[in-house]
């Protein structure tokens, strides 16, 4: 078997024990999808009313804002996974699992690649029950079929580049609890950008970071294609940041396992 081959098969056998994983252990899983899911409840039926009005002319009310906040609660989910993820690692670090895989005749790279795939899926999963309440609730996207392809294109990319972050995290991370603090800024980073409310209606020095922050392209992207809006210089900036932080995390997290080799 070649090399490339063995790193394939032992991939794939590591993305079947993320899987098994999040079967045997489904109170993560849940929490993950969960929490967005109350978020959008939330933002939607206690503050919908007053921030769709506040949407600009020709909008307004609950039914406005649940088109406009829904791609930030996406986000939410995506960065929500990535922190879960951050945990997975450091467990398998703190419990001596990894050293047991490294004492194994198994392609190195499949440990992490297990956790990547594995967490890319459950994001899946989170985004596509988090677009179903939406859609229960009034989420009125107007996208085709190449559209929607699309904008699973943009989550596709943003939570690959965010696990590969949040697998760093998890390696550099002394303990367990710290591991689930490190990622908290990835949560929080939505809501300090045009997710859940026009950036225009911040103040300067926020608004400035609201503009040019990560989240903030992305999220008009998936806008732009489920509902129309302007999506302008957004994809390109969506893609650079994506492509950032995905080469950032993916070396820093090989430095550190390597490392601790």
């Amino acid at each position: 078997m070649s090399t490339l081959s063995l790193a394939l098969s032992d991939s794939a056998t590591m993305v079947r024990r993320q899987v098994k994983h999040m079967r045997r252990y489904p109170s993560l899983t849940l929490q993950l999808i969960g929490v967005p899911v109350l978020f959008l409840l939330l933002f939607v039926y206690v503050f919908g009313g007053t921030l769709g009005d506040g949407l600009g002319p020709g909008s307004g009310g609950r039914g406005a804002y649940v088109d406009y906040v829904t791609p930030g609660i996406l986000m939410m989910a995506v960065a929500a996974v990535a922190q879960g993820t951050a945990i997975s690692v450091a467990m398998d670090m703190t419990e001596g699992i990894v050293a047991r895989f490294k004492s194994m005749a198994i392609a190195r790279v499949s440990v992490l690649t297990g956790h990547v795939l594995g967490a890319v899926l459950q994001t899946f999963v989170a985004v596509g029950a988090v677009v179903a309440v939406a859609l229960a609730i009034g989420f009125r996207p107007n996208a085709n079929v190449v559209e929607w392809l699309a904008a699973a294109g943009v989550v596709a990319m943003v939570t690959f580049a965010l696990t590969w972050m949040s697998v760093a995290m998890g390696l550099v991370a002394k303990t367990v609890e710290s591991a689930s603090n490190l990622p908290m800024p990835l949560v929080f980073l939505p809501f300090l950008g045009s997710g859940f409310v026009p950036t225009d209606s911040m103040p300067a020095g926020l608004r400035w970071f609201a503009e040019y922050q990560p989240f903030t392209p992305i999220i008009e992207t998936i806008r732009g294609l489920l509902l129309g809006t302007a999506i302008g210089t957004s994809g390109i900036a969506a893609t650079a940041w994506c492509a950032g932080i995905a080469l950032a995390g993916y070396l820093w997290a090989k430095r550190l396992y390597n490392r601790q080799s």
